[in-house]
């Protein structure tokens, strides 16, 4: 195959099938330091909580720069912890963007509070904070924004609009570790910051897995005795909580893969700025729209490389039978799911997320990426548009 952008590859019978995400690829860099820790803990036989638990807790928050960090059992039960530390349920209204996973609404709805869907920027595909401003009520009790595929929402201006309104910020970065906004790590800048560790996030464990950050200690004590069934004493309850404890198995491959994190992160940058320049030599810039860079100051983790493309569903099965995996993220924005039906959105309420459904393709980005792969991608993406 020549290295020319745009020009054709072999037939699909003769291409080699690439990954979306290749997580062997990740493991077999760290197979002897992921191996030991298992074998600390099954040394240990303490499988709840405890001492490893604590030791990632405090090493993740550093990493973040949170003042406390929560786990817990998933980027889920992260949100919904947060959500119940701050007291939210029936009667409440939390904003929050439709373009996400269901997660995100989900976790408002399951504490019985109701989600209120605005609509996103285009560039972005992060929540519109005008959108956001013009949908507070008197039973607004919080803004969740979300930081998409990896890049931090505009959260000064949500973060003043909070603090006029006298409004919780809980900021939804599962898919965001180490991004910035401004200077400052995504997930410290509201009054909470809820991450996953599912196997895909950048910093993914071997199952389930999530965190809450705070800066506000009263908060910290209140979501640990949340994951607990709301018990500080053994067989004593405070309050009504839940079992959400992140595993120490868990916690110990999450060391281990904390200690790579940074650097895995620069190579999920290279490969996106990789992208940019390929696709702009393809010269196909008008039919392909790059996600958005970060802007001065901030940083883009991209968990997902995502752009914005005309006939993206005929684009996708000539990728896909050409050995090139992608994903759509998301194909049905939320306010018109079956599950929210309930809410009354129509179709063409919200139209740029909408539009967004209809457009976005994920391509593969991951750390281990070569470059030959990343050429092979954007001349077939290339070939297809020409």
């Amino acid at each position: 195959m020549q290295s020319e952008i745009g020009t054709a590859v072999a037939p699909a019978t003769e291409a080699k099938k690439l990954e979306y995400l290749d997580l062997k690829a990740q493991y077999a860099t760290i197979r002897e330091e992921v191996n030991s820790a298992l074998a600390r803990v099954m040394e240990s036989q303490h499988f709840i909580l405890g001492a490893e638990v604590e030791a990632f807790e405090k090493e993740v928050g550093a990493y973040i720069g949170a003042r406390f960090g929560i786990s817990c059992a998933s980027g889920s039960d992260a949100l919904i912890l947060a959500l119940l530390a701050a007291g939210i349920g029936p009667g409440d209204e939390v904003i929050t963007s439709p373009f996400t996973f269901i997660a995100t609404g989900g976790s408002i709805a399951r504490t019985g509070a109701t989600p209120v869907f605005v609509d996103i920027d285009a560039q972005t595909f992060n929540i519109d904070v005008n959108a956001v401003r013009a949908a507070v009520t008197s039973r607004t009790r919080a803004i969740m924004p979300v930081h998409l595929f990896g890049l931090a929402a505009d959260l000064n201006p949500i973060v003043a609009l909070a603090r006029e309104k006298s409004l919780l910020v809980v900021e939804d970065a599962a898919q965001a570790i180490g991004s910035q906004y401004e200077g400052r790590n995504v997930g410290t800048v509201g009054d909470f910051g809820c991450f996953s560790f599912f196997p895909s996030k950048n910093l993914g464990g071997a199952g389930d897995g999530g965190l809450v950050t705070t800066e506000d200690e009263a908060l910290a004590g209140r979501l640990r005795m949340l994951r607990v069934h709301g018990s500080k004493k053994k067989y004593h309850h405070d309050i009504l909580g839940m079992n959400s404890r992140l595993d120490a198995l868990q916690a110990a491959i999450l060391r281990v893969k904390l200690r790579h994190l940074e650097g895995w992160t620069q190579q999920r940058e290279a490969r996106a700025e990789r992208y940019r320049e390929m696709f702009h030599r393809a010269g196909i810039t008008g039919k392909v729209h790059l996600p958005a860079a970060p802007p001065a100051g901030s940083r883009h983790v991209y968990n997902q490389f995502t752009i914005r493309c005309s006939e993206r569903d005929a684009l996708r099965e000539h990728l896909r039978q050409r050995g090139i995996p992608t994903e759509i993220y998301y194909p049905l924005p939320l306010h018109l799911q079956p599950a929210f039906s309930y809410l009354g959105y129509k179709p063409g309420q919200l139209p740029v997320a909408e539009a967004a459904s209809q457009e976005a393709l994920s391509l593969p980005a991951y750390p281990e990426l070569q470059e030959s792969d990343q050429e092979r991608i954007v001349g077939e993406i290339a070939g297809f548009y020409r």
